[in-house]
């Protein structure tokens, strides 16, 4: 892991259809911010950049901005240093309980919920499904798929009381790997 290094993880964005923002462009924004190394992975706004702590604190609320102006929409930030993405990947219940890599998720909260938002949680909401709150994270399995899932991101987002952005496992270790990590 590299020190100064962060990922940025931003919440419906493509290339086409309604959130068009190109990779170059998003790279734009992270360098106009004053980061360096700027990285993207996919064409989904995942980006690997470096930057003093102060500045990395800024990030979500600059590109958030930075976004609404150039482009005219509301996209949400959400970003982790390279010792947290760290600790994600080594923290996985799932993983560490046997499941198949391919069924895992990790949704990135903005904030820490508390609680009181987390025991509103239903555990039973989507059969064959399971989630696990630990910090500002919500480690998923899906063994029947994501397509059919009432375990949603708006679910998340209301019961909750935060934002929330959601990964697979192959892109929160192509990610990890970006950042220097194992």
């Amino acid at each position: 892991m590299e020190s100064g290094v962060h990922v940025a993880l931003l919440r419906a964005i493509n290339v086409g259809g309604t959130k068009k923002l190109l990779m170059a462009d998003l790279r734009a924004m992270f360098e106009a911010a004053g980061c360096t190394d700027v990285r993207t992975y996919i064409q989904s706004g995942n980006v690997v950049f470096r930057a003093e702590p102060a500045l990395a604190e800024r990030i979500p609320a600059l590109v958030e901005a930075e976004i609404v102006t150039t482009k005219g929409f509301e996209v949400p930030v959400v970003t982790r240093s390279a010792a947290e993405l760290d600790a994600v990947v080594t923290g996985n219940p799932f993983l560490a309980a046997g499941a198949d890599p391919t069924q895992l998720h990790v949704g990135f909260l903005a904030e820490a919920p508390t609680a009181a938002r987390i025991a509103e949680l239903d555990p039973d909401r989507s059969p064959g499904d399971a989630f696990e709150v630990r910090g500002r994270e919500v480690y998923l399995h899906f063994p029947n798929g994501t397509a059919r899932s009432k375990l949603t991101v708006d679910y998340f987002d209301r019961t909750l009381g935060t934002t929330i952005t959601i990964r697979n496992w192959r892109t929160v270790g192509k990610l990890r790997e970006m950042t220097g990590g194992d």
